[in-house]
């Protein structure tokens, strides 16, 4: 697996991440409720520091989080994280409002989840996207905590099989927010997707920006659409990459930003949900989406909470895939006519081989 080789380092991020968070932070933001509900059951939600306004990740949280509130007649509340050490004191506040489950959107909050977790056992909690196993052990630390993980190598690497084929420089490229399993799981299907198109046509379409070998490559060292964004999104076109693929929440924004800019033939990728509907400013760049389930993931986590009783939570891990619909790649949309006529049929059969298990795309979700 290829998360083998960072264990150690992810492990101590975590161990000095729980030691900052817990240690006089500031005062968390006032949290947001909704007005009088049907049942008591209260489940609340911790943006990470993208907000629940990112067009992409935390978004779809709150979406899931408000679409199964509104099924079972029940209030919510949600705390929106600015920064790192909005963390622990948010998560503190929604223990303190008597929150029946509190879902953590995104891996930087793992330690801090944890923690509070531990101190709170009779509190149910889930967190997006990190797997709540901080010593690698391969066994959630916590029983009170429910992983939802998606295994979004899966369709990234569709979506760099199709960057491949679109390419017409033969250079594609990609960057990411942090250096994180979650992040980099992304990239790696990216990739791996271009090697199988170059295997299957005999071409030699080059990745920049991410090298799937050595594990390094280009981070902003954030989730924030900001100036660095752009230059890192810039410095791919630099390089003559002519299909962009950003990971990372909001990051995405600065890359079309950067694409305009240049004013070239470049077609921008979207992580997490279609950014053809949610962020349509730069609809025109886009070629499609690596999607994740978010939205009905977090719903049947809340839904299934709700009719828990005490001591019964089940925090098995829900990790979604091609094969549950629980990732995939958007529409073309406007690329439609753009791409090659037999794309999509190629996109289907590895789909289905995918699914299938004839054709194998490894990560550290896979267990390859």
């Amino acid at each position: 697996m290829r998360i083998t080789t960072r264990k150690a380092a992810l492990s101590g991020l975590a161990l000095v991440g729980a030691v900052s968070l817990l240690a006089g932070c500031a005062a968390a933001p006032k949290a947001d409720t909704t007005t009088a509900a049907k049942t008591k059951f209260l489940p609340c939600m911790v943006s990470d520091a993208g907000g629940f306004d990112d067009k992409s990740f935390n978004q779809l949280g709150l979406e899931g989080l408000q679409s199964a509130a509104k099924s079972l007649g029940a209030s919510y509340k949600k705390a929106e994280s600015n920064a790192d050490t909005d963390y622990a004191p948010n998560i503190d506040s929604m223990v303190a409002a008597n929150c029946n489950l509190i879902i953590t959107v995104g891996f930087n909050l793992s330690a801090a989840t944890l923690a509070a977790a531990k101190a709170n056992p009779d509190i149910q909690f889930a967190i997006i996207d990190d797997a709540a196993d901080a010593n690698f052990d391969g066994k959630v630390d916590e029983p009170n905590i429910k992983p939802i993980l998606f295994d979004t190598a899966q369709a990234a690497f569709l979506a760099g099989y199709a960057s491949a084929s679109y390419s017409k420089s033969g250079t594609v490229g990609t960057f990411g927010g942090m250096q994180f399993p979650t992040v980099t799981i992304f990239m790696d299907g990216f990739a791996d997707g271009v090697a199988q198109f170059n295997k299957d046509k005999s071409k030699d379409v080059k990745v920049v920006g991410w090298d799937v070998t050595s594990q390094k490559g280009s981070f902003t060292g954030g989730f924030d659409a900001n100036d660095t964004a752009k230059s890192t999104a810039q410095n791919l076109i630099d390089q003559g990459a002519d299909v962009i693929f950003p990971v990372g929440g909001p990051i995405f924004q600065s890359a079309g930003a950067a694409i305009t800019d240049s004013k070239k033939d470049i077609a921008l990728l979207g992580a997490d949900a279609d950014v053809y509907n949610t962020f349509p400013q730069y609809d025109k760049l886009y070629l499609t989406s690596v999607l994740k389930g978010i939205d009905p993931a977090t719903q049947a986590v809340v839904k299934a909470s709700a009719k828990q009783a005490k001591g019964t939570f089940d925090n098995v891990a829900y990790v979604g895939n091609l094969k549950n619909d629980g990732v995939g790649i958007a529409p073309f949309h406007d690329f439609k006519s753009k791409v090659d006529a037999g794309l999509q049929g190629e996109l289907d059969k590895l789909k289905a081989d995918i699914i299938s298990g004839t054709l194998t795309v490894k990560s550290y979700l896979s267990g390859s």
